[in-house]
Order: structure tokens, then sequence, then C-alpha cells
């Protein structure tokens, strides 16, 4: 069974719907979005480069938003061919993939099974790659145990997690943050879409996946940006890394920026990207 596709959908070969949003017309910008969250949490950057006369699609991971809930097909790889149905059923071509997070790992992955043909460059925000996990050859990754305690946190009550994750995720831990209680509400509301099964496997595909050998195959102009108070995914563990294995990689650090940067730091982002786009 091939990819098929409605106005805001696409069905995979296993039978997993996936809904997209599809705006704008243009060059295209493709979208993937972080755990445990959905296409919209990129809403600031499609309507920016949307209005900037681009074509901006974004997807809601399986197991994640509107899209199925399926037990079985929660790993990097389906995620990745996931991400390749949409692009593959749109017709979309000199395509810029811009992840976060997971997203980060999933433009990674799909670059690593699918190629480069239908791509000219991308953008890696706050991303988990090449790997968060600590181990020999990554001395500042994240150690298993931090991972097992979200797992605890999805498990025992993700709900009253997922608040309490807002905390570290936008800095507003930090002196001088800008609390918000509607930021924190939206990131509860998306995270709250996702099925406890989705959200649970992901934890194990954000943190242990190796993806230095996708990191390899990029071989277009990649813009990772990170910033260095993300308390979620350690820049040094990761972006500082990323660049070193990247073909064309150019790290830009946002000093005092948290994980959720793309909503703390909207405005410089979307003009990073467009300037990027332009380049």
């Amino acid at each position: 069974m091939t990819a098929q596709h409605t106005i805001n959908t696409v069905t995979t070969r296993d039978g997993t719907i996936i809904r997209y949003t599809d705006w704008g017309d243009g060059p295209v910008v493709v979208f993937s979005h972080g755990w445990p969250l959905q296409g919209d949490a990129w809403e600031d950057q499609m309507m920016f480069l949307a209005d900037h006369g681009y074509r901006v699609v974004a997807h809601d991971r399986r197991g994640h938003g509107l899209s199925s809930k399926p037990w079985h097909g929660n790993d990097m790889d389906h995620y990745a061919d996931d991400l390749a149905a949409v692009i593959e059923s749109l017709g979309l071509e000199n395509i810029m993939l811009v992840g976060h997070s997971t997203g980060g790992g999933e433009v990674a992955r799909y670059i690593g099974r699918h190629g480069t043909g239908r791509v000219t460059r991308a953008v890696l925000v706050g991303a988990v790659t090449p790997r968060m996990l600590v181990g020999p050859d990554n001395p500042n990754g994240v150690p298993l145990s931090v991972f097992d305690e979200i797992r605890a946190g999805v498990k025992n009550d993700r709900s009253q997690f997922f608040k309490d994750l807002t905390t570290p995720f936008y800095g507003y831990n930090r002196p001088g943050a800008k609390d918000s209680a509607g930021v924190r509400e939206t990131f509860w509301l998306q995270g709250s879409q996702s099925s406890i099964r989705a959200a649970y496997a992901c934890i194990k595909q954000f943190s242990e996946t190796d993806f230095t050998e996708d990191l390899k195959k990029m071989t277009f102009p990649t813009l990772v940006i990170h910033g260095d108070a993300d308390q979620i995914v350690p820049i040094d563990a990761t972006a500082r890394r990323a660049v070193e294995i990247l073909p064309q990689g150019r790290l830009v650090v946002y000093e005092g920026a948290p994980h959720g940067l793309p909503t703390t730091h909207k405005d410089r982002l979307n003009a990073d990207l467009l300037a990027f786009l332009r380049s």
C-alpha cells in the first residue's frame, strides 16, 4: 500500500494517518516538532515564513497531536518514513528541513534513510543529534537515570509531569525570565494530545538513538541553532558535536536561550531562518 493523502492527512503504508498543516506559496520549508508536542508548536515560524513568501508544512508525529496513535511504529525509522510520506505525497522538492529537539533527529534520520534528493538545506534547533545519552564518546551526555526519571514521570502522572517540565523547557527558573501561563498551558495541551504509549516510547528514541551516520549524509548547508542555557538538551553533548560531524554545518549559539527557544526567542529565530533561506 502506498501513502495516500487528503486535504490535510497522509495515510502511510502501515495505515497510520499523519495530520499536517500546509500554508502559503513559494519555496518549501518543512518542520518537524519536538517531544511531546505537535506540528502547531511551529506556528510562530510558519506564519512568519508564509507571510514572507514561503510554503510551510508541519505534521504531527505518529502518536502525537491529531495523527493516529498506533501501538507499533513509535521509533525513529518510522518517524523518518512518515516524514517522507508527507513530503512525497505532497510532491515537495527543493526543501529546507527544520527540526527542533526530537524533530532534529527525525530530520537527520530522514536524510539517512531517504537521501538528499528533495532537500537543499536544513536547520537543527536544540536538536538531540548526534546522541544525548552519555557514553565513552560523549562524556558530556546525559545519564540514563535522567531518562528513566522522565519515563517514570510519564507513567506515574504525565499530566503533572508535562506541567512541571515547562519550567526548565522554557527556562522559567532562570533569573529575569518572563513566565507565561499561556505558553505553559499550550505545552500541556499539546503534550496531552499525545498517547501515553507514544510519549513513553519516544523517550528511548530521542535519548539513545545515534545519528552520527545520518549527520554525515547531510551534505548540504546545515544551520545548527542552540541555546547555551538549554536544560533539556545540553549544548556540549549535542550541537557542539554535531557541527564537527556535519559536512557543511554552522553553529549559532543563542546566549541565555532555553530549549523552548522557538517560542521564547521566536523573533530572532524567525529572522535567522529567513536569512538562511535567502542566503
